[in-house]
């Protein structure tokens, strides 16, 4: 376990960040496929016993070596930042509906957060076995091999809802492959594109920040983007509204599927 300091480094977040979501996973896999309580936030969306476990797990972890960084979880009423340097952004499990389903499409997401932008993220999977990690300034890697997004396949394969894709220029559709796949967690569909799985993911609005922080700096690190539906970069806060539409691809792509999108009303 890391020691505390005042003088932590980019490779110092990345490394507990790293344990902690793999302790994370453990930890959630105790509650797998187990009966227990959940609740429905919103009217809608679900909230398992495991989701507050793991997210007890890692603030207690997390803050306990970095008391001096700030707070962002999808399962805490309270955020912790604004008055913080650095802040963590965490969704302890993304993909809920997956998890309680008994499907492997969930993951522990985390990231640190400083000016606004991610310094670094990490996914794991514990039941696909896939640990993503990435910081700002080196290559993402995946279970210790450096990843990269794949500009072009036959076929160009994107990730989105139907309702969205039927909005798209029909040029577009024809020349692409819709994945037929319904994949529970943002976070992992992303990662998907961080290693060359997918080429292009739309996103509908009304995601959070702790859906994607993590996944944008892996992506950002393995040669693609994630942007809002005018082409810009995130901006990540303590206390951030909902997302609008976003999408990610390739950097060699971004331009292409920009235009694509700017024909429409998403």
């Amino acid at each position: 376990m890391l020691v505390n300091s005042n003088n932590f480094t980019i490779e110092d977040d990345l490394l507990l960040l790293s344990w902690a979501a793999r302790e994370a996973g453990r930890e959630a896999l105790r509650y797998f496929g187990q009966s227990q309580r959940v609740w429905l936030k919103d009217g809608h969306s679900p909230v398992s016993e495991a989701d507050f476990a793991v997210n007890a797990f890692l603030k207690r972890e997390l803050l306990g070596v970095r008391p001096e960084y700030g707070w962002v979880s999808e399962e805490s009423d309270d955020y912790i930042g604004s008055s913080f340097r650095r802040f963590f952004v965490v969704d302890p499990i993304d993909g809920t509906r997956a998890f309680l389903k008994g499907d492997s499409d969930w993951c522990i997401s985390i990231s640190v957060i400083e000016d606004r932008r991610p310094l670094v993220g990490v996914i794991e999977c514990p039941l696909k076995k896939e640990h993503f990690v990435a910081q700002i300034g080196r290559p993402a890697f995946l279970n210790g091999e450096v990843m990269r997004v794949v500009v072009s396949s036959h076929p160009f394969l994107v990730s989105c809802q139907q309702s969205i894709f039927n909005k798209l220029p029909l040029s577009f559709r024809t020349s692409v492959s819709l994945e037929s796949r319904y994949i529970g967690s943002l976070a992992y569909r992303l990662a998907l594109l961080s290693s060359g799985r997918l080429n292009a993911v739309f996103i509908r609005c009304g995601c959070y920040d702790w859906d994607i922080a993590a996944s944008d700096i892996i992506l950002q690190q393995s040669g693609g983007l994630l942007a809002d539906a005018k082409g810009r970069s995130l901006i990540y806060k303590p206390n951030s509204d909902p997302n609008g539409f976003l999408f990610a691809t390739a950097n060699k792509c971004f331009k292409d599927i920009l235009d694509v999108i700017c024909t429409v009303n998403l």
